[in-house]
């Protein structure tokens, strides 16, 4: 019997959630908190985690870490309400496998739980076939740039550069495909039958940055059980993709610098230069020219990564590459579900062009997996379609001047900071795990701001 933790702080969601899944022949244990979570894992593995992402005492994503840590093998499902799509695409990033918004539809949430179960059973049974295996083709990616004149444009900068040795960054929001672009910069490269490494910066805290990146010695600090090669010496001779850059601590920047400038690393106790052949892509989802001046980056280290920038565009920003990527989902999601869903009614398409997409190309793919995992019919029908989607408000300004969303967006970003700040009581640590950003980030925020 499949083995279910529960953690959300609403307990009268979690009796209805318990007593359901049970009902359906799972083994179900609850609890409403990061810290009652974290003693059930110490006492008993769990197969599947299912996560509030906001809970009173921290996020979903401080369950998924800890048991990581602990070396368990388990899966996680994040839920989240529909406005804060962006946190569960964070969550898949660090090791989701899916995320299901809320209000909950329980016949929905049972789907996802048994397709998650087989999949996992398939790929424990045909280990090639796993969607972690690190030898992923060209092929398998199924790589999809769109058919608008912006991504003509990316298509083109793409080949352009690829065949050279220059730095590249990929500017874009959240889903946009940043990653797909760098492989594809890869794939298309002098370097493409060498390793291409992703290092996502903003999962990497202070402590565990300089390890990671540049590999450390057995006993260099505290829990240094052994020698640890670094990533960018595992890239050596392919392709450095560093994800959100933005991220990283002004420490870490500094010996980023040395090692683009120098290719050399020093791994944490050691005193021997390691010389590495690198080239270096890397993404953001902010201005890294506007943090250069607020001092959230440092200039220098901006203008030896700024020898190529790729800016890529929202999906509300690229017509009819809308309906070629629901297309090509379509056909994905049928392949991988056992499906046979031919299209979306009139009334679903209508409603996705009325949507803005926080999410992008990412969480579009969720949605329409989920509308044909849910679909029994070759037509799927608008009643498959969440709620808060199929009511949004419409797309407004989409013509408007960059500088003006750009406006928008800051006094926002703005006002929500003070919001946070006024719920913590100025407790700049605690609005900081509201906001879901790390300290370091929030400062440089309120001095941007001038709060």
């Amino acid at each position: 019997m499949n083995s279910i933790l529960i953690v959300d702080d609403d307990l009268v969601f979690l009796k209805i959630l318990e007593k359901y899944l049970i009902k359906n022949g799972y083994d179900v244990q609850c609890q409403s908190s990061v810290e009652s979570a974290l003693k059930s894992i110490e006492k008993k593995a769990y197969d599947l985690f299912l996560l509030d992402y906001k809970l009173a005492d921290g996020t979903g994503l401080d369950i998924i870490s800890k048991t990581k840590e602990l070396g368990l093998k388990s899966t996680f499902i994040i839920m989240t309400r529909f406005d804060d799509v962006r946190l569960a695409v964070k969550a898949m990033k660090n090791g989701a496998v899916d995320y299901i918004t809320k209000p909950i539809n329980q016949d929905e949430l049972l789907v996802v739980i048994e397709h998650v179960f087989n999949k996992v059973k398939t790929e424990e049974n045909n280990p090639k076939i796993s969607s972690r295996n690190p030898t992923t083709t060209e092929e398998e990616r199924d790589f999809l740039i769109g058919e608008s004149q912006q991504a003509k444009e990316v298509a083109n900068q793409i080949t352009l550069i690829a065949p050279t040795e220059m730095s590249v960054i990929i500017e874009g929001e959240s889903g946009t495909g940043k990653e797909h672009i760098a492989h594809r910069i890869h794939d298309l490269s002098y370097r493409k039958n060498k390793p291409f490494v992703a290092i996502d910066c903003g999962t990497l805290t202070k402590e565990l940055a300089g390890s990671e990146l540049f590999g450390h010695l057995k006993g260099a600090f505290t829990g240094a059980l052994e020698d640890k090669q670094g990533r960018l010496e595992v890239a050596n001779g392919g392709t450095v993709f560093l994800d959100e850059i933005g991220n990283l601590p002004m420490d870490v920047q500094i010996k980023l610098l040395r090692v683009f400038q120098e290719r050399v690393i020093q791994p944490i106790g050691s005193n021997k230069d390691i010389e590495i052949d690198v080239r270096i892509v890397v993404a953001t989802n902010e201005n890294l020219r506007s943090n250069t001046l607020d001092g959230t980056f440092r200039k220098d280290l901006y203008f030896r990564l700024n020898e190529f920038k790729i800016v890529i565009p929202a999906l509300r920003q690229r017509g009819d590459d809308l309906l070629l990527f629901v297309n090509h989902f379509i056909k994905k999601a049928n392949k991988e579900l056992n499906k046979d869903v031919k299209y979306f009614s009139e009334d679903i398409l209508k409603a996705f062009k009325n949507y803005t997409w926080p999410g992008n190309i990412r969480e579009l793919k969720n949605v329409v997996k989920r509308i044909v995992l849910l679909a029994h019919n070759e037509e799927a029908d608008v009643n498959l379609l969440p709620f808060d989607l199929l009511h949004a408000p419409p797309i407004e300004n989409i013509e408007s001047e960059e500088t003006d969303l750009k406006i928008i967006q800051e006094n926002k970003e703005r006002e929500l900071i003070i919001k946070a700040l006024k719920k913590t009581k100025y407790n700049k640590s605690k609005a900081a795990v509201l906001l879901n950003i790390d300290r370091s980030t929030l400062y440089s925020k309120l001095k941007k701001y001038g709060i």
